[in-house]
Parts: structure tokens; sequence; C-alpha cells
């Protein structure tokens, strides 16, 4: 299904930047995940998620100002799950416990796996495309699923707690890392089920979030909410801070010299951080609501923080799947800024509006 072109363009107020806005639908619209783009490798065209047709379904925009095209219908999908490959064909997601693959161009989907009984999370594919994996909870037990893109060689890795958004290494793909929940956060995995390990012992009152690989150094970049953005040394895990100011979602570029990042209690607007000196730039202003009352405090949430949230729906594989969590959520609400693949371009998500929109800001 087709849909006329939703694309407007505006001037950011106060940095002048150029943003465009792709949707314009009155539903929920946002792009992926920030660990992974939202634009095709030739970027002709931006994904992103949208409830217009009354769930959670994959579409994409021609950029700058195309037509909207239906590229997922049937039952919802994960909405923070799709990861493009990269021939820039193929779409990978999840549905409750099944990991699908869909062409953009022929709109036929195949079934990779399916975990009975399982709810899956965002997916993270290895650079070669081949290998992809996703967290997991099946029967009580979280975990990570981790196989081939083939359906071929998957397995379970078993872990005793929560996992939040498992990614391979961008230099040692046979390395996985992901986040716990609670705290101590930092882990890693071989894809083999081998090797686990916690890479930082801290405490709940450390707020560490948002890890991820910091492109082709292979270091780990992450959050101290509010307080600072920090490096960890893979080899050695030395951490050392980059910059100290409130970064919020963290994407770094593939060198892993510059991080995006949106900011929250103050919005100071999306960032642009120089790694070498720590010295950063403000890019645009999202304006979104930026929700969840747990962004006020440095720590965790524990279990008084969430019982209103769960007073509607128990706690299940990770606070993305609670829409109407209050605690670190809801997640649409968030800009979660990510790079174009030839870094000049940064999608974001913002409900300024009063529905969160899809938009790119170019960067200058």
């Amino acid at each position: 299904m087709t849909f006329p072109s939703e694309h407007s363009a505006r001037r950011d107020e106060k940095t002048g930047a150029v943003v465009h806005q792709i949707t314009a639908h009155p539903s929920i619209n946002h792009p992926s995940y920030f660990l992974h783009s939202s634009f095709t490798p030739d970027q002709k065209a931006i994904l992103f998620t949208s409830y217009r047709s009354g769930q959670a379904q994959l579409f994409e925009a021609g950029y700058p100002d195309g037509p909207i095209r239906q590229l997922t219908a049937g039952a919802a999908i994960h909405a923070f799950s799709p990861v493009i490959a990269p021939d820039g064909e193929t779409v990978y997601l999840v549905r409750g416990g099944g990991l699908w693959a869909t062409g953009r161009s022929t709109l036929a989907e195949r079934q990779v796996i399916e975990f009975t009984g399982a709810q899956l999370g965002e997916c993270s594919l290895d650079v070669s495309g081949e290998w992809i994996t996703a967290a997991c909870k099946q029967g009580g037990q979280s975990g990570i699923a981790v196989g081939r893109t083939d359906g071929t060689r998957w397995r379970v890795i078993e872990f005793p707690r929560t996992v939040i958004h498992p990614q391979f290494s961008p230099v040692e793909p046979e390395w996985i890392e992901f986040a716990a929940d609670p705290a101590p956060r930092m882990h890693r995995v071989r894809r083999d089920g081998t090797s686990m390990e916690c890479l930082y012992e801290h405490g709940n009152d450390e707020f560490v979030v948002h890890e991820t690989f910091l492109g082709a150094t292979g270091d780990l970049v992450f959050t101290v909410w509010p307080r600072a953005v920090r490096r960890m040394s893979w080899r050695t895990r030395r951490i050392e801070t980059i910059a100290e100011f409130n970064a919020w979602h963290i994407t770094p570029n593939r060198a892993g010299t510059a991080i995006v990042c949106d900011t929250n209690h103050p919005d100071i607007g999306l960032q642009l951080i120089d790694v070498a000196s720590g010295r950063r730039r403000t890019i645009c202003y999202p304006e979104s609501s930026n929700q969840g009352t747990q962004w006020t405090k440095s720590r965790y949430a524990l279990a008084e923080d969430w019982a209103a949230a769960v007073a509607e729906k128990q706690k299940a594989l990770s606070w993305m799947e609670m829409a109407t969590d209050s605690v670190y959520g809801p997640q649409w609400t968030h800009p979660h800024p990510s790079f174009s693949p030839d870094e000049k371009l940064v999608a974001f998500a913002s409900d300024r509006t009063g529905h969160t929109q899809v938009y790119v800001v170019e960067l200058t």
C-alpha cells in the first residue's frame, strides 16, 4: 500500500539547521532504535514504525520527499526491532517469539526462527549480515537468542536477569555485548555461548545506560545518567570520561570519532560530540516530551518506582514493551537520534506536534 509524501521542511529556530519532517499522520511514527540507522544504504529511503493502521507496522518513505509504502501487515511487529541488512533489501524484525525477514521490493516474508511461547526484543546484525541476535524471554527465563539469518545454528544463551539490546562487536563479531537489568549493566559473551562475563561491576546508584560500540575502535561507550559520556577499553576495561553533561541516547559514527546524542532534564537539544576533545555543539532542538519519571533521578528504577506502571501491565521482556510505562517512557516520546550512512544526516523522533513523527536534520 502506498501513500502520498508527508514531507515538509523548516529551519531550526535556534541553530538554523534544516530539519525535514518525514511523517505527519496523527498517530505514533518513529525511526528505528538508536542503535541502528533508519536509512537504507543508498539513503534513498528511510524506514520507520507507524501505528497508523491501528498497530505497529513497518513503513518506508522516499527521502527526502517521496511516497510512503507499507512494508508489513498482519500481526503487529515489535516496534523497535527492525534492522536493515547490508544489502539494503532485507529488513529483519520481530513478531512475538518469531524473527522475520521482509523484502523491501517484493514484500515477501520469511520466518527465520520461532521460539514457542517466547518474546523476542530488538535485533542486531553483525557486520556481514549473516548472524543476528535478539533479547529473549521464554518461560520466565531470560537470555540472548543468536543464530544465522538463514535459520541455522540458533541457540538461546541463558542469563539470570532481563537482557536488553544485545549487539555484535563491529571489530570482533564473534563477541556480543549486552545490557542486563538491574545493575550491573554491561556484559559480554561469545556467540557460541562461552566466555560470559560482566564488564563493569557497579551498583544501582550508578545509572549506566545506552552502552554501544564506539565504531571501529572496538571500545564501548556509555552514559552515566545524567552526568557523563564515558568510554571503556574492550581490552583493558579502563574507563575514561569523554564529556561531562546530560547526554542520554548516544550513537557513534562508524569511525568512533563523533557521537550524536539527545538530552533531557534539561533538554538542550541534539548534541554532536567530538570524541577526542569532548567538545560539542547543538545540532537542533527536537522539542520532544521525553517522558519517563526515572530520568529525573540518577539511579535505576526500584520496586517502588515500578509500582504504578505494573499496576497496568506486568514487567515483561523490558521497559520498551510497556507503552503506558511512566518509569522509563514511553519510548516513542524520546528522540533516539541516529546517523545516516554518509553521516551527514541524523534521524530522530519527536512528539512536538502532539503525535510522534519522524524527522531528519542536516549536519553542517
